[in-house]
């Protein structure tokens, strides 16, 4: 049974060395730290808040260390899913989430307990990846993100740069573009998740080459 980079649940992995299957465990390292992270709040007496998105296999994973996590995906989420002041809250953050969601929920949990204990658990490629992207949209007319619609972090990019250049597109491969996206366009930024193979994002800036762009 191999075991992703995102994690899993401890009732699955019990199964599975019940079951005596042979576990190959490629949990990211940093997602492992923050399932360790998560547990030593709640041993510490603090409501654990994950802020991350609902249905994430990572999030989901995380929430599974637990005995009472409060998952909150938006700062909207807060007021509904927080009724009243908390004593203690400790959040840990689905490590590619969009950093300046991530402040914005902080912000609004602040005055719902009296301590809050912030872990800033996204991984550093992530953070990377965001600051790059919130400038890269601003100085090229079109912005092209490489990696697929089910990587969390490749569409937060996508999501970033669209709310900063309109004219920005996601691809899976060189296949998806468009010659129409190029046709007024004097430069073309590129970037891509972190999980999307070289090989993938070569291919890309060959075909756009091939549109004779630089």
């Amino acid at each position: 049974l191999l075991l992703r980079a995102h994690g899993t649940t401890p009732e699955i992995y019990n199964e599975a060395k019940k079951r005596g299957l042979k576990i190959i465990d490629a949990t990211c390292p940093l997602v492992l730290e923050i399932h360790k992270i998560a547990k030593e709040l709640e041993k510490d007496g603090y409501r654990v808040i994950i802020i991350g998105d609902y249905n994430h296999d990572e999030v989901i994973g995380i929430a599974s260390q637990i005995k009472n996590p409060i998952i909150i995906e938006k700062p909207e989420d807060v007021k509904k899913n927080i009724k009243r002041i908390l004593k203690k809250i400790g959040v840990v953050v689905q490590s590619t989430q969009n950093i300046e969601n991530t402040k914005k929920i902080v912000a609004e949990l602040v005055p719902k307990c009296r301590e809050l204990k912030f872990m800033d658990t996204i991984c550093g490629p992530t953070k990377s990846y965001q600051t790059e992207i919130r400038s890269m949209p601003k100085k090229n007319d079109v912005i092209i993100i490489v990696g697929s619609f089910k990587s969390a972090n490749t569409c937060r990019l996508t999501e970033i740069s669209k709310s900063l250049n309109p004219n920005t597109y996601q691809v899976e491969s060189e296949n998806d573009l468009k010659p129409e996206w190029f046709k007024t366009a004097e430069s073309v930024g590129i970037t891509a998740g972190a999980s999307t193979p070289d090989w993938i994002i070569n291919k890309v800036v060959e075909k756009i080459r091939l549109l004779n762009f630089n």
